[in-house]
């Protein structure tokens, strides 16, 4: 029989070095922090903010010299102010996502970022983006972005375990994104744009959790614990009736009696249902088989469903052009 070699102080050494470096996060490196910290602030979701256009889009004051100057701001604006919720939350969170199989690598529980720089980091942008928004823009749009402020950590700290609350919050953030473009402008809401608006967020949100729920079946644990507290078949009904208001608001806003005459080649206004609702059956297929994740992804993943909203998006705009 042959005797296996002793190990030695210095190998034993080597050996708990090698273990101790694969568990201990990553040094910080020249320019990790700020990447860290860019990568922290979840640059792939901020195209969500994009919809800070859709309230003047909908009146047809886009392309005005009044939204050509304020509307990028407010879009950095809304930006900063996701930033901080990201950084706060990711900070919070941090000896909890080290456990998870893949939260552990987001910079702050990796160690790339530090805790208290992530903490005062979204802080700094929480405070300065509501001041620059009252300074540059107008009082209704930071006190916007404060709601949205105390919203969103509020969601962070406790209402992400609150069921149904949790669809609430995160549909009002869209729709909030969605009406300060309005405010910005001093564009007066329409009842349809808003109905149409939240029910589509709706829509959206609780078809990324109904996918998250399919994808996390008999893995307990692996993402979202409140997920274990909603059915499959409730979060399908929620997104079925969602779809269904979103459509209504929509269509009773297309043929509504009253709005613009029409005067152009085609009645845009009401040709933009069939699009719109083509949309909606599109991305209710990635609902369907549990695969609707970021809708941003969603939308710009499938050609099919990116041709509908080019085509969706010039009736519409056609239709606000009265051409």
């Amino acid at each position: 029989m042959t005797e296996t070699a002793p190990v030695t102080d210095t190998a034993h050494a080597a050996l708990h070095g090698q273990r101790g470096a694969r568990r201990s996060p990553p040094p910080l490196r020249g320019g990790s922090l700020p990447r860290g910290l860019l990568r922290t602030a979840r640059p792939k979701q901020w195209v969500k903010n994009v919809l800070v256009v859709a309230a003047p889009a909908a009146a047809g004051r886009l392309f005005s010299a009044q939204a050509a100057t304020r509307l990028p701001l407010v879009f950095v604006l809304f930006t900063a102010c996701a930033a901080a919720v990201y950084l706060v939350n990711d900070a919070r969170d941090a000896e909890a996502d080290r456990a998870h199989p893949t939260k552990r690598h987001r910079p702050v529980a990796a160690g790339q970022v530090p805790v208290p720089v992530a903490y005062a980091a979204g802080g700094t942008l929480a405070v300065l983006a509501p001041a620059a928004a009252a300074w540059l823009v107008s009082p209704v749009v930071a006190a916007l972005l404060t709601a949205y402020l105390g919203m969103q950590l509020a969601y962070c700290v406790s209402l992400k375990h609150v069921l149904v609350v949790d669809l609430v919050v995160v549909t009002t953030g869209f729709v909030m994104r969605a009406v300060v473009g309005g405010l910005a402008l001093g564009i007066p809401l329409s009842r349809w744009f808003l109905i149409t608006t939240g029910f589509g967020a709706l829509f959206m949100v609780a078809a990324k959790r109904y996918s998250e729920a399919v994808q996390m079946a008999g893995k307990a644990g692996a993402t979202r614990a409140l997920l274990t507290e909603y059915t499959t078949g409730y979060l399908r009904f929620v997104w079925q009736l969602a779809a269904g208001v979103a459509v209504l608001g929509y269509c009773l806003w297309a043929l509504e009696e009253g709005g613009v005459p029409h005067t152009g080649v085609l009645p845009w206004r009401q040709l933009s249902v069939i699009a719109f609702i083509l949309a909606i059956l599109r991305y209710a297929v990635f609902a369907d088989r549990g695969t609707a994740g970021e809708p941003e992804e969603v939308v710009l993943g499938d050609r099919a469903l990116a041709l509908i909203g080019l085509v969706w998006l010039a009736m519409y705009g056609l239709a606000v052009a009265n051409w």
